[in-house]
Parts: C-alpha cells; sequence; structure tokens
C-alpha cells in the first residue's frame, strides 16, 4: 500500500541512552507529513513519527510528544536516584505539581551517591568462598576422628543427614534470593525482608554471633596443627598447648582481619591462592593413600594401607570417652556439622556480588555437591587404610624374613601402657597417610584460616545492615562505612573482639556444639521463611528459582529444630532464649520499617478470613462490644472526644475516627491530612481508623459515614459525637444540621452518645497553635482573655467560655501528651520569689497562662480539659442516670470506663426512675437484683421517686430565657407555642432532672445519662437542644447515651 499507516524503524545506538537496545524495531506512528521534504522535492517523503524528523530537521522523542512514562527498570526501583515515573495527577491534569514540588523533587534525586565496592561474579563469590566455609577445621582435623567414633557407615550417615539439612536450605535460600533483589546482610536480609524485621535481626545477630566464634574455632584448628607440627620437631612457644594457641591465635586473628578490611580484591585473591593449596592437599592425601605405607613407622602408627579388613573393621560405630564427654551418635554429629556450615558465604556478601539472584543459587549448590564428594571421599580412604588404634611401636609388629606379616599387635597395643596414634587418639592421621607430609600441614591452614577469613569478611557487613537499617541502636556506631568500597572498619573491630574471646577458650570441641545450634537456628529459620512465603503466597512471592517445595521447606524447618534438640536440649533452649529475647526487643522497638513481609501478608489473609467468618457468624449479646463512630474531624482538634472513644474502646473493640471537610480537598491535600492525622493517633497511642469524607454538609458527610464506614461485621454500632455548644448563636442550618444527625443515626438503628465537657471539646486552632508556634507560661491573676478566635468557622463544637470544672484534677496535666506529631516547647518565664510568695492561696490552675508565638492566650484550665478523660482520675463517682431502658448500653459504657486503670478508682452509683411510690422497696430490690444478675458492681442506688414534681420556679425561669430567643420568632429556628404547650410535661421533666442533677451529681467524675429521644415530627432541633442545655449546664463531664433498643446484657451464661 503506498499510504501506509505504520512504519518500522531501528533504533540508533544513541538511543540506548534512553533505555532502548540496539536493533529493537519500533512500530512508529506518522504525525504529519513534512512539507518541508516535499518542497525539496523528495520523491518518497517521509512521514514525521516518533524518533525522526525529515532531513535536517531535529529527531524528536517520545518524551516530548507525551507525558508518560514508558515501562522501564528504573521506575521500579527503590533508590531516591531512580527515575520517578509522573504521577497520577499530573497525567489526569490535577495541577498538583507545583515550582516548590519540582524543586523539592530535584533536591531528593540529587542524594549522594552511594559507596560502591567490587562486584564478584558467582564463582568468585559464591562457589569459592563456599567450599573455603564449608572446608574448614574438620577436613583435615576431625575428619578421621568422626570416622574413629562413628565408622564409616554412620560417618556417611552424619555426612548424609548434614547434606539433607544443607541442599534443603540452599533450595529455600535460593527461593528467597530470587524473589527479587537481594542487598547486603545476607541472611539477615534476607530473613528481615521475608519475615520481618523480628525474625531477621533476631536471626541475624545469632548469626553474625555464630560466624565470629566459628572464626574464632577455625583459627583454634589452625593453632592446633602448627603445634602438632611443632611438637613433632620437638619445639614450642610456651607449653605447646593452650597458651600457644591463644598468642599465635591472637596474632592469626589480626592478621586476617587486616587483610579483610584492605578490601575485597585482597581478599579475593588470598582466596584464590587457598583453594589452591587445599586442593592439592586432599590430592596429595588421596594419592598417598592409595601409594600405601612407605616404611614400617607408618604401619606402628596406624597406616596400613587400604584393605578390606581395615573396612571391615571401621566400618561400625566404637564410641569412646573422648574430649571429657563420653561420646554418642549426637555429639559427634554437633561436633562435625559446622564444617557443612558454609552454604550461606555467598549469601552473607550477596551485596557484593554482582547479579545475586542467580550467582546464589548456582554457586552454593554446586560448592554443596562439591564438598560432600570430597567428604565422602575423605571418609572413605581415611576408614579403609588407617587403624582405630596404634601404639607407634615397631615391636608390635610381627615380621618375617623382613616381610610384614601381623601389625595386630599394633592395634591392640600389646607393649605399650596407652595407644596414643591411630583415628581415635591422634589428629595427625592425615598427614601421615599423605604422599606429603608437609603439604597437609599447608592445606589444613589454608582450610582453617579461609574458613576464618570469610567468616570474618561477613560478619562486619552483616553488622553494617543491622546498622543500616537501624534495628538495634547499639550497632549503629558500628555499621558506619569508610573509603570508596564503603568498609565498615568498626565491624571489624567489634568482630575481632567477638573472636578473640572465645579463641582464649582454646578448645575445639568446646565451641563446635554451641555454633552448630546456632547455624541451626539460622537454617531453621530460613526454611520457615520459604514455607511461610509459599504458603501465604502474595502477589509478590514470585521467585525464578523453581526447584522448592513449600512442605520440603517445613520439614528442613522440623529437622533442624529436632536435630537442635537432640545434639543438647540445653544449649537449644539457650538459643531459643537469646533469639526470643532479640525479638521482643524489636517487636516493642517496633522500628518504622516497611519491607512488604510475608507475615505482613498472613496478617492481612488472617484479618481478611477473620472478616468474612465474623461476617457468617450471627451478633450474640455476650459478645457485644460498643463500635464507636467518633466525629472528631480531625482528631487533634478534639483530643477529649478522642480520648472517651478510646477510653470505651481501648483495644478490644472498634474505633473509627470520622473526619467530615465541607471543603474539596485534592488528593494531595486528603493525605496530608490522612497522614497527620493517623501520626498523631499513633503518637497519643490511640487505637483507630481514621476515615474521611469531603466535599459535603456536615449532615451528608455524617450520613455517608454512617451508612458506609466498617465492613461486614466491623462497622460501628454507636454514634458518638461532642455536644453543640454554640447552638444557640450558630445560623439555623448548623443547628437543623446537627439535629437531623441524630435522627440518621436512630434511623440507621445506631445507639447515640453525646459528651459535654465544660468549655468545650473543639481546639482546633488551639492545636494547631500548640503544634507549630509553641507555649509560652506565665504567671497572670487576670481572667482569661482569647484573642484569637478558638473556634472554626465551619466548627459544631466550640470552647467559647472558661467555666468552672468539677473533678478534672488539674494539677495532674501531662502536657506532653497535648502534642501531636510535631513537638513544642514549654517554658515558664514567672519569678521564683513570685513564685514562692504566691504559692499559698494562689490557684495555679485558674492563673498560669500559656502564650502562644502569634499572641493566643490560653488558660492551665483549657489545657486541662484537653486531656480530662486521659489522665488519671482522683478518687470519687460515676454518676449513671439509668432512666429508660435502651437495651442496656447507659449502664454498659459506664461500667466499661470503670475498668479501665485510669478511672479504677471512680465507683459507681446508679440512679434508676421509680414508677410508684408505695413500691418503692420493691422497685429497688428488682432493679438491685437486675443489676447483680448483670454482674456490674455499683457502691450505691438510689431510686428517683419525685421526677414528676414540679420545677422549682427559678429553673423554669432559666428556661425561659434560654428558649426566648426562639419563642419570639425573630430567628429562622422557632419554637412554637403549641410545641411547647404539647411538650410541657416532658420539659418539666428535664428540668426537674437538672434540679436532681444538681442535688446529687454536681461531685461526679464524670454523669452519664440517658438521652432524651427526639421523637420525629414532635420536637424541634431548639427544644430538644434546650432539653439537653438545661441538663447538662453548670454540671461535670456529661455523657448522654441512647442505646438502639437491643439488648447488650445479659444474665444468661
Amino acid at each position: 500500500m503506498a499510504d501506509t499507516r505504520f512504519t518500522v524503524s531501528t533504533v540508533e545506538s544513541e538511543a540506548k541512552k534512553n533505555g532502548i537496545h540496539k536493533g529493537a524495531s519500533i512500530i512508529t506512528r506518522p504525525l504529519r507529513s513534512s512539507v518541508e521534504t516535499v518542497e525539496r522535492g523528495d520523491p518518497n517523503p517521509q512521514p514525521d513519527t516518533w524518533l525522526h524528523d525529515a532531513g535536517w530537521r531535529r529527531k524528536r522523542s517520545l518524551a516530548q510528544l507525551t507525558r508518560e512514562a514508558l515501562p522501564r527498570m528504573e521506575n521500579y526501583r527503590n533508590s531516591r536516584r531512580a527515575l520517578k515515573r509522573p504521577s497520577l495527577g499530573e497525567i489526569h491534569g490535577d495541577h498538583l505539581i507545583t515550582e516548590e514540588d519540582e524543586k523539592q523533587n530535584e533536591r531528593d534525586t540529587k542524594s549522594p551517591t552511594p559507596a560502591v565496592g567490587i562486584k564478584l561474579g558467582w564463582i568468585q563469590g559464591v562457589l569459592i568462598p563456599c567450599l573455603l566455609n564449608i572446608w574448614g577445621v574438620m577436613l583435615f582435623l576431625r575428619i578421621s576422628w568422626v570416622v574413629g567414633q562413628a565408622g564409616i557407615g554412620l560417618t556417611l550417615f552424619i555426612i548424609g543427614i548434614s547434606a539433607v539439612v544443607c541442599v534443603i536450605t540452599t533450595l529455600s535460600m535460593s527461593a528467597i534470593c530470587t524473589n527479587g533483589e537481594v542487598k547486603g546482610g545476607g541472611i539477615y536480609y534476607i530473613i528481615s525482608r521475608s519475615l520481618g524485621p523480628e525474625f531477621g535481626a533476631s536471626v541475624g545477630i545469632i548469626f553474625a554471633f555464630a560466624n565470629a566464634v566459628a572464626a574464632s574455632m577455625n583459627t583454634i584448628g589452625f593453632c592446633d596443627s602448627l603445634n602438632d607440627l611443632l611438637k613433632s620437631q620437638g619445639t614450642y612457644i610456651i607449653d605447646n598447648s593452650v597458651n600457644d594457641v591463644r598468642i599465635v591465635g591472637s596474632v592469626a586473628l589480626l592478621v586476617m582481619c587486616i587483610i579483610c578490611a584492605v578490601g575485597m580484591d585482597w581478599e579475593s585473591k588470598a582466596q584464590n591462592f587457598l583453594i589452591a593449596i587445599i586442593v592439592g592437599a586432599m590430592v596429595d592425601f588421596i594419592v598417598g593413600t592409595l601409594m600405601g605405607p612407605k616404611d614400617l613407622d607408618e604401619v606402628a602408627h596406624g597406616f596400613v594401607g587400604l584393605s578390606a579388613e581395615t573396612y571391615a573393621a571401621n566400618f561400625r560405630s566404637d564410641f569412646r570417652f573422648s574430649e571429657g564427654i563420653n561420646q554418642n551418635f549426637f555429639s559427634v554429629f554437633a561436633i562435625y556439622f559446622p564444617s557443612v556450615t558454609g552454604i550461606q558465604a555467598g549469601a552473607n556478601i550477596s551485596g557484593d556480588l554482582k547479579d545475586p539472584a542467580s550467582a546464589i543459587p548456582k554457586g552454593t549448590l554446586l560448592a554443596l555437591l562439591i564438598s560432600v564428594i570430597s567428604y565422602a571421599l575423605m571418609v572413605l580412604f581415611s576408614g579403609g587404610g588407617a587403624l582405630r588404634q596404634a601404639s607407634g611401636n615397631l615391636t608390635d609388629l610381627v615380621l618375617t624374613n623382613g616381610t610384614l606379616t601381623d601389625y595386630s599387635g599394633v592395634s591392640n597395643c600389646i607393649n605399650t601402657s596407652s595407644c596414643e596414634y591411630g583415628l581415635h587418639n591422634s589428629y595427625s592421621v592425615m598427614q601421615l597417610m599423605s604422599a606429603w607430609g608437609p603439604f597437609i600441614y599447608a592445606g589444613c591452614w589454608a582450610a582453617t584460616l579461609s574458613t576464618a577469613l570469610t567468616n570474618l569478611l561477613s560478619v562486619p557487613r552483616l553488622i553494617q545492615a543491622l546498622g543500616r537499617d537501624r534495628i538495634y541502636p547499639g550497632l549503629i556506631f558500628f555499621s558506619k562505612p569508610y573509603g570508596r568500597h564503603g568498609e565498615p572498619y568498626r565491624g571489624y573491630v567489634l568482630t575481632f573482639f567477638v573472636s578473640l574471646i572465645f579463641l582464649l577458650i582454646a578448645e575445639l570441641n568446646t565451641i563446635a556444639p554451641l555454633i552448630s545450634n546456632f547455624y541451626l537456628a539460622s537454617y531453621a529459620l530460613i526454611n520457615y521463611c520459604t514455607f511461610h512465603a509459599a504458603l501465604v503466597r502474595p502477589l509478590g512471592w514470585r521467585p525464578t528459582f523453581r526447584y522448592y517445595n513449600v512442605w520440603l521447606s517445613l520439614a528442613g524447618f522440623l529437622l533442624c529444630v529436632a536435630i537442635m534438640l537432640l545434639i543438647s536440649w540445653q544449649t537449644s533452649l539457650v538459643t531459643y532464649a537469646i533469639f526470643f529475647t532479640l525479638y521482643l526487643i524489636v517487636h516493642y522497638r517496633k522500628p518504622d520499617v516497611n519491607w512488604g513481609s510475608s507475615t505482613q501478608a498472613q496478617i492481612y489473609k488472617t484479618a481478611l478470613s477473620s472478616a468474612h467468618n465474623l461476617a457468617r457468624t450471627g451478633e450474640h449479646v455476650k459478645n457485644y462490644w460498643p463500635q464507636l463512630l467518633v466525629l472528631t474531624g480531625k482528631p487533634q482538634d478534639r483530643p477529649a472526644l478522642v480520648d472517651l472513644g478510646s477510653l470505651i474502646t481501648k483495644s478490644g473493640s472498634l474505633m473509627v475516627v470520622g473526619d467530615i471537610s465541607q471543603q474539596k480537598l485534592t488528593y494531595k491535600e486528603r493525605a496530608h491530612r490522612r497522614r497527620i492525622s493517623d501520626e498523631w493517633l499513633r503518637g497519643r497511642k490511640v487505637r483507630a481508623f481514621c476515615a474521611g469524607v469531603n466535599g459535603f454538609s456536615f449532615e451528608n458527610g455524617a450520613r455517608a459515614l454512617m451508612q458506609a464506614a466498617g465492613v461486614g461485621r466491623l462497622a460501628p454500632n454507636v454514634l458518638l459525637m461532642g455536644y453543640k455548644a454554640d447552638w444557640t448563636t450558630c445560623p439555623s442550618a448548623d443547628l437543623e444540621s446537627y439535629f437531623n444527625v441524630l435522627h440518621t443515626a436512630f434511623e440507621t438503628r445506631l445507639a447515640v452518645a453525646i459528651v459535654r465537657v465544660a468549655g468545650g471539646l473543639d481546639f482546633g486552632v488551639m492545636s494547631e497553635e500548640i503544634g507549630t508556634s509553641g507555649l509560652t507560661a506565665n504567671s497572670s491573676s487576670g481572667d482569661l482573655r482569647v484573642r484569637a478566635p478558638i473556634m472554626h468557622a465551619d466548627s459544631d463544637l466550640d470552647i467559647r467560655a472558661p467555666a468552672d470544672t468539677h473533678g478534672t484534677g488539674g494539677n495532674n496535666l501531662n502536657l506532653l501528651s497535648l502534642t501531636t506529631s510535631r513537638s513544642f516547647t514549654l517554658s515558664e518565664k514567672s519569678d521564683a520569689k513570685d513564685k514562692k510568695r504566691n504559692k499559698k492561696g494562689m490557684d495555679m490552675h485558674r492563673q498560669v497562662v500559656y502564650k502562644s508565638a502569634s499572641g493566643m492566650e490560653v488558660s492551665m484550665e483549657q489545657l486541662s480539659n484537653m486531656t480530662i478523660f486521659k489522665r488519671k482520675q482522683e478518687a470519687g463517682t460515676i454518676d449513671v442516670w439509668w432512666l429508660y431502658d435502651d437495651g442496656g448500653l447507659t449502664i454498659l459504657l459506664p461500667y466499661i470506663i470503670s475498668l479501665r486503670s485510669s478511672w479504677s478508682r471512680c465507683k459507681l452509683r446508679i440512679f434508676a426512675l421509680a414508677n410508684r411510690h408505695h413500691e418503692l422497696e420493691l422497685e429497688e430490690r428488682n432493679m438491685a437484683n437486675l443489676l447483680g444478675k448483670f454482674r456490674i458492681d455499683y457502691s450505691s442506688l438510689t431510686m428517683v421517686q419525685d421526677i414528676t414534681e414540679p420545677p422549682k420556679p427559678e429553673t423554669k425561669t432559666m428556661f425561659d430565657d434560654l428558649i426566648k430567643k426562639f419563642t419570639d420568632h425573630t430567628g429562622e429556628s422557632t419554637i412554637s407555642q403549641t410545641e411547647l404547650t404539647t411538650l410541657a410535661e416532658k420539659t418539666n421533666r428535664q428540668l426537674r432532672l437538672r434540679e436532681l442533677l444538681l442535688a446529687n451529681s454536681s461531685q461526679a467524675r464524670l454523669v452519664v445519662m440517658s438521652l432524651p429521644m427526639p421523637r420525629k415530627g414532635s420536637v424541634s432541633a431548639p427544644l430538644y437542644m434546650s432539653w439537653l442545655e438545661i441538663m447538662s449546664r453548670d454540671l461535670p463531664p456529661m455523657l448522654f447515651v441512647r442505646g438502639n433498643h437491643t439488648s447488650v446484657l445479659t444474665f444468661y451464661s
């Protein structure tokens, strides 16, 4: 076709800069034809495309034509230096990106370049370190002893069990390592990113400690070998024993730490040299064994050459008393197992690998295969060519015509009192059997020092990773990087001293079982990580290594735990205790990290499953809990209301903080508002969820929250809101809106609770002042003057006038608890002499005034009101006026409050209405019986019998003055004369209740009263609010409660 819709162009090499590989074919859509090429007479004009214009024109990139970003790896990196795709708001056109934001983004991208060290491949970085770690002290010094104790058969079985544990652990580790990028920290990084910081940090510390001790163990092995050599030459340093080990070991440990600290390049070169010596020493041993004994002296020392007879004699176990204990299978296993604990060597330096996800499984599995084969060969050759015990005495040999005919006397130690040679008694059998003995010494030193070297190399990096994540504060000091490669020199110093402490023990077989337990605990956690992640299967679990199985990992975990207990249950319990102590430290410190662990995925799945199960289970009164929807606005604006809700729900029930904004907010504003609220709740230790709506009126927003908040059974059943103290002065629409919210709550069958505190609940402006500018305290004898408006323009609550508070305990004020997530400073400027002079007779609770930087003054009393429901209450009472049966919520809420530690000194006093005067005693007994069946503790019960008496004239006058504005028809909201006449009896009851409240509950810490029912179409908003006003004015904190008339209490079991 002449007119093609698409053209295929090949990207030039410079396109690689934009992430497009050379040679990629890009389908481009023509944008327009180039007029310039037609004018120049080009017979085949090319259309302008994404990547090129015509002829001389500059090439155009996709970035010039659209804001969209192409899928690129850089967009998914966690690094602050990584490229960032445009936000949804930028693409959608929300106009959220301002010049300041762009500058901030530029500042964020200019973070310092992290230290980049030398990157290693899978052979140099994984295979060789693993082999060097596995070919350690046991290879040349203990494998022959293990054969002597356990025999060839059980030794191969021990190697097999160890191999099974290591193979399963390697498969599990490979699955985790290939599930995303693995950075520095090795085992700690793997477990912490899979199971969370608690598990990862605990195992990380244990593993770092095990590696440091393993370095000292291998150094002791080197020193033991050196002592044997010096002993054979008849020389020594001090005593050819533990003191020589301590001296030589300390020097060797220091030199190895210096080699590691010099850098990865030097350490890698040293590894290549050491691995060559070890392989050469193993070849030397095999060749020497095949050649057989070179003279009769070697036969006398136990080397008789390979034979079926020797194989048969050494095949079975022969456990004996050795190393201070009676050996058995598991004690021998504990000494051998550290020899195969090098599989984590590659993961330990994962941050220094070019491609950890590919290198770790490939290098570790191959190293494990090679090491198992090499250990099996060493067992077969040593067990088939050496005697279990030998005298070393030539006279025990039987010679015929100069030819050896019988060496059984050597094994039976006929002419000596004890056997000092052979597999049981000598650790130098391999030197005896080799073609050239000194080379075995070199191999032994290379094996021990190389393993110690890799251990010393991994520990500081693990400590550095722990310090970088700031899990344990004490390790931050040791994690500081130095130089171009970011070497943790302080970590090397710490590792040196830890290893030195255990080096001074100088007993190899004493240290080995302890290391075995630590390594097995680490391997158990690695297997559990894979099992847990594969079982939960979060969407982020997509390992590229497929050769793992969830149940195989579980079997590996159980196998490791079982072996730990069988080796030494005492040491295992100590290991578990250390692990759980470290776990609890991290758990209670709650580090601010989020790594997307499988534990988080499990929590989500468990919560979702529980919510579904809960939704399918019918409600029962015995399991009732008040689940609150608290209309606070921004929670930091009404701290007392939040504290009351938290007092009721604590950690056992649901609390949703409803934030209604009449202004329509952008996404950025909503996110910021939500984040500040969550931080404030966490700082105040309130367990609640934030639910916000914006762009709605207060009435519509409250309706939306009541209808949509929660999920399934986890939905609010009680509406908690503050008393509208400005109902007499606010616009009529606001009053009607507040009143209609009550109707909406009852229509949706929610219980309602309204709280009133003297001074009000809304501290919006004050909380902003405290959070931004701080407060300064000074003494003042004058009255409080609030120079800035405290009430929000759209507020439903206010703190207009300071009123007398009852039972607030102002001296217990904790100012630090008033802060939001931002801190403030508090300084008192009053003179010390003035303090002494005015100490007596001065009410600091009312006199101290706090002034913000903007000039707003706040009294101590108002600050006290902010924490009225949070601080410890003095001895007093909670008066419950249970007037009407609403299902029992009116008595249940104060009972819950009385159970809290801060209100435990406040006793319940119950006030109930009596129906008939002549049955007063009977009704009192019935009420007491009911409370007893409900198992509610109370200090006194009072039956109110004169509720129908007419109110006093002064009370009636107060009420008339209160509603005068609404009865003279001067405002928008009015109270008709017909309504007053119809509800006159009900109004008189409210007035009479005020008199009773003043007479009986004026000194209570909290008053809880049945909320009058606002019957639809019968009572207007002004009249109803006047009832609440007359009952709660000049009284302690008042909580009006009306249940949804469904039982929340039962006396059945």
